[in-house]
Formats: C-alpha cells, structure tokens, sequence
C-alpha cells in the first residue's frame, strides 16, 4: 500500500455546466474512425450470446412490422370483396404480428441496454485501473477535468450510442430494405412516386441540421463566457464594489446575454421547425399515394388494401430516414469519445519493476550531483549534492520555485532524475521497486485530502490492517482525539466530500495522524502544520518529536517556527544548496536564512 497523502485534483468545469445533446448536436469526430470502431467491436465480441439474442429480436420485430400492413391491406381488400380469404383469420393475424412487433422493440430496448451497461461497465473498470497505474507525471500534466471527462461524459455517450443508436440503426436499415422491397412488390410506379418525400427529407434535414449545428456552438460558447462572468463577479464581488465596477460589469454581462439570446432564438427555431417541416413532407407523402393510388386503383392497378398499406409503409420508411441522420452524428460523438478513451488506456503504465526496498531501521538518503527538470531545457534542480543521515530531522527552506518540493517527488520516485544518483542506505533508489519503495514513505502534503468514509477507515487507510491501539495512539500524538470523541458518532463519523464538515485545521490534524498510523521509516512533511494555528502547530511539533525518534524526517516549510530546532536547515535557491547549518549557526552567518528570518519576525522587508 502506497502511504501518501495525494494532491488534491483542481475542478475543471465545463463552460456552462451539464446539458443534454440535442439532436443537432455539434458533432465530435474521430480521427481514426475505423481503427477506433475495430477496437470497442473487441468488446462486443465478450458479449455473442447478447448480440446474437438482440440480433433475432431486432430481425422477428422488424419483420413483422413490415409483414402488419400487409395484413391489413389484405383485411380491407377482403371487406371490399376484391380479394378471397377469411376475414376473421387477417384480423387475428394482423393483430398477432402487430402484438410480436411491440414485444420485440421492448426487448430490443431492454436487451441493448444490458449490453451496453456490460461493455461501459468493462471499459471503465479498465480505465480506472489504467488512471490508477498511470504515472504522477501525467496527471500532473493533463487537466483532471479532462480526464474526469473521458470517465463520464464520453464513456456515457459509448453507453447512450450502444443501447439506443445500434439497435435502432440496425432494425432501421432492415426496415428501409424491407419497406422498399414490398412496396415495389405491390406497385413499382407508386413505389417511385412515394420516393420524392425521401429526397425532400434529405434535403430540409440537411439544411436544418446545419443550421442548429451552427447556432448551438455559438450558443454554447457564450453560454460559457457569461456563466464566466457571473463567476468571476460573485467570486470577486469585493472587488467590483471598492472599485465601483457595478455597472461596467453589468453592461458587460447584458451585451453578451443579448448575443445569446439571439443565438437561442435562432437555434430553437431551427430545431423547433423540423417537426412541422417532416409532418409536411410526410403528408405530402400522403397526398402523393392518396392521389396517384386513387388513379391506379381506378384503372384497376391496385387495390384500395394496397393504397392503406402504402400510407403506412410510407411512414414506416420516412421514420427510420430521419432516425439515421441523426444516429450518424451519435456514432461518430461515440467513436470520438472512445478513441479519447483509449488514448488513456494506450498510455505507458508505471514501473512498479525494481529491488526490494531494505530499510531496517532508519534510512540515510544521500542526494549526488542530482539534475532535473520537468520540461526538458529548463532545470529545476542543479548538481544537487546532500546527505541526510539516518534518524535526523532535515528541513528544506528557500522561496517558493526553488525546488523543496521536487526533492520530496524525487523521493518518493513520482518523477526520476535526469541525471546523478539518489541512495538509500547505500541501495541506488532507480533500482528499487516503487511500490516496495512507498511502503517505507510516508508524505503529508499542504492539501489535506480525505475520503468520503468514516474516521476510522480514513486512518486505516494508510494502514488496513492497524489495530484500535495504534489508531489511538497516533490521534493523541497528533493531538485529534478530543475533536473526534465530540463528533456525532466518534470514530465511527464519515466525513463527507473530502472532510467538509470538519474544519481545515482538522483535516490536516487527520492526514497527520495517517501519517503516524503508517509507521514509515522516511517521514515527508510538505507545509503539514500550513493550515493550523500557532497552539496547535506547537503541541504537534511536540509530538512529532516522539514520532520522529530513529526515522528519517524531511520537513519543507515557509516558517521558520517549524523548522528551526530541525538537525539540519537546508536553504535553496534556484535548485541549489546555498546555505546548510542549524538555526543557530545559520543566523550567526546573516545570509539567506537571517533574511527569511528577520522577514518573518522582525518585519523586514523581502
């Protein structure tokens, strides 16, 4: 189990927040489509049995909602006297084939969703594992709302496209082929007439897509831009009000609100249009086969049965027309959200490959001519050369930039040096496995993170299988137990949304005691006594003394109150040793450290 205290993720929120996908949708496009398309069909191949169940349902359903008409064309025809047959056995059959169709489109409808629950349940359980062996550096580098984003929004748009979309794309297919087959089977030229609706369906959706398209992107940017602006106003509301920004805020916030509402406008007249425009061409369809199939009729071409069927074969066909269009833009969102998936799942894993960790006791950590840099060609840490022997506390002191977190990464293996040697008891820390490595570090950094679970199983956390006595042992150290026993239900309280209904301060007392609780040979405390008072941060220096005995201790902090009965002070500049010493020493020497002494107590200024 890896004993950290991991940085809390900023929230990255969508410009707007949620909203559903209208149907003219701005469509997402894959930059591989059938690469991308090949790979999720991996994840229906997992699944025969399901494809096949709904392969048969969506082929008996769409069978008999194109062999119904016919059975009523049949039943009219009989009640006319111009065909031969029991009435009776047309109804019941008509009724029969009508009842399959509705138990069949329900099926589809149940069986396409547990397919696609089974396969976004297989992808995210892949993707978590994948964020979980992910190295620090790449989250440390993408957006956590990105990567949030491509957990949620896109595996929801695979699931949406897989239960809905497929099936419906599949049976709409079989119905348009089936649809067109029959009605050329029962009169060609009447076929081809009912044809010119299509054309007119493609024609107004097109043009009506494009449109709504194009004013919903417009719509959902400054959607974005003006929920920015109420943001930043609430956010900073001190600040308009002393610098009397009031009404420049508000003209502000109006014009953009002004170009949003037109672009609403436009985009729901758009949208709102397409139904009367489909319902119009739909009854054109109608007025088409009414007329040229009266005509027919008359010459004895066709039946009046044939013309009834005709009518609603001529829906039938102009529906699933309409429902393609739109799965089209669906499937290619889908294909574009699971190639953002799979970019995450190609990712290089960490290493966890390497030596044991040996460390008896305690641990003495040399640093040789280290070098690193995050981004190649800017350094972070320079010929960085420090011993820090075994059991003693060292600090890290210099101004904020000059690298004191970057040896606590580097410790902890989240990033490897570029070039130099990091030692462990002689053991070269490259060499050792990260995981065996962790087990023997434990790290408390400025944000305190905990998980929404009770206050026990928080401070099992570093430890599952720690006993009451250490637990209680390591909350007086570090000075909890008194806040905890006055909680509702003691350590038996869960904390909620990373511990927001307990103060900062005790959060940070918490992480602390987790820290205790694991019992590490190495101790990294990055700002750990940042969020509570001075009282408080003077009875956890106290016991920190005890905790501290025959570990290896690293403390980074601003305030020299925490650092200074440290063994050793180190002071960085710009990735370099500048100053080493203890307190009393370094003061005496009035260089970097008497400045940030003399800031901090004396009121100088930097």
């Amino acid at each position: 189990m890896v004993k950290v205290e991991e940085k809390q993720s900023p929230k990255v929120e969508r410009p707007g927040g949620f909203r559903p996908r209208s149907l003219f949708a701005e469509v997402q496009h894959a930059s591989d489509f059938w690469t991308t398309l090949k790979r999720i069909w991996k994840y229906f191949n997992e699944e025969q049995f399901l494809l096949t169940i709904i392969f048969i349902v969506v082929v008996i359903g769409t069978l008999c909602g194109i062999y119904a008409p016919a059975l009523q064309s049949k039943a009219i025809d009989i009640i006319a006297k111009k065909a031969n047959g029991d009435l009776n056995s047309s109804i019941i059959y008509m009724i029969i084939a009508y009842l399959i169709y509705s138990i069949m489109t329900m099926l589809q409808g149940f069986e396409s969703a547990k397919l696609s629950q089974k396969i976004v349940k297989k992808m995210r359980e892949e993707l978590l594992a994948k964020i979980i062996d992910l190295p620090i550096k790449y989250l440390d580098t993408h957006s956590h709302g990105d990567v949030m984003s491509r957990m949620t929004n896109d595996i929801e748009n695979i699931s949406n496209t897989v239960s809905q979309s497929l099936p419906s794309l599949f049976s709409g297919i079989l119905t348009i082929i089936g649809t067109v087959a029959i009605m050329f089977w029962f009169c060609w030229q009447l076929a081809l007439l009912s044809m010119l609706t299509v054309l007119l369906t493609l024609l107004a959706t097109n043009f009506l897509s494009k449109n709504v398209r194009k004013y919903s992107k417009k719509r959902s940017a400054l959607l974005g831009e003006l929920n920015g602006t109420v943001e930043e106003m609430i956010s900073g509301y001190r600040t308009v009000t002393v610098y009397n920004h009031q009404e420049i805020t508000i003209d502000k916030f109006a014009k953009t609100s002004d170009k949003l509402t037109s672009a609403g406008i436009k985009t729901e007249i758009f949208s709102g249009v397409m139904g009367p425009i489909m319902n119009c061409i739909s009854n054109i369809g109608f007025v088409i086969i009414a007329t040229f199939g009266g005509y027919f009729a008359y010459k004895g071409i066709i039946t009046v049965g044939v013309i009834s069927a005709f009518i609603l074969y001529a829906k039938q066909f102009s529906r699933p027309i309409n429902e393609i269009a739109m799965i089209y833009g669906q499937l290619q969102t889908a294909i574009a959200g699971a190639e953002r998936v799979f970019l995450v799942l190609d990712e290089k894993n960490e290493s966890l490959d390497g030596k044991e960790c040996k460390i008896e006791n305690a641990a003495n950590i040399e640093f040789k001519n280290v070098c690193f840099s995050y981004i190649s060609g800017i350094p972070i840490i320079n010929n960085f050369t420090l011993n820090i022997p075994s059991g003693k506390k060292v600090a890290l002191v210099g101004s904020t930039g000059c690298g004191k977190t970057t040896i606590a990464n580097l410790i902890m293996r989240f990033y490897d040096i570029d070039s130099g040697e990091i030692l462990i008891n002689g053991q070269s820390l490259s060499e050792m496995a990260r995981g065996s490595l962790r087990k023997n570090i434990a790290i408390v950094l400025q944000e305190s993170i905990l998980f929404t679970d009770t206050v026990k199983n928080n401070l099992k956390y570093a430890d599952e299988n720690a006993s009451d006595e250490v637990i209680n042992k390591a909350t007086d150290l570090s000075h909890c137990t008194k806040f905890i026993e006055n909680l509702s239900n003691g350590y038996d309280s869960v904390l909620y949304a990373g511990g927001t209904n307990i103060s900062q301060g005790q959060r940070q007392l918490l992480s602390i005691a987790r820290a205790f609780v694991a019992n590490p040979k190495i101790l990294i405390l990055d700002e750990a006594t940042s969020n509570v008072d001075t009282r408080t941060e003077k009875m956890i220096q106290e016991a920190m003394q005890q905790v501290m005995k025959n570990r290896t201790s690293i403390i980074i902090a601003h305030r020299i109150s925490t650092i200074r009965d440290a063994d050793i002070i180190i002071v960085m500049d710009k990735g370099r040793i500048v100053e080493q010493g203890n307190h009393d020493s370094l003061l005496a020497s009035k260089g970097k450290y008497y400045d940030l002494y003399m800031t901090q107590y004396a009121g100088f200024s930097t």
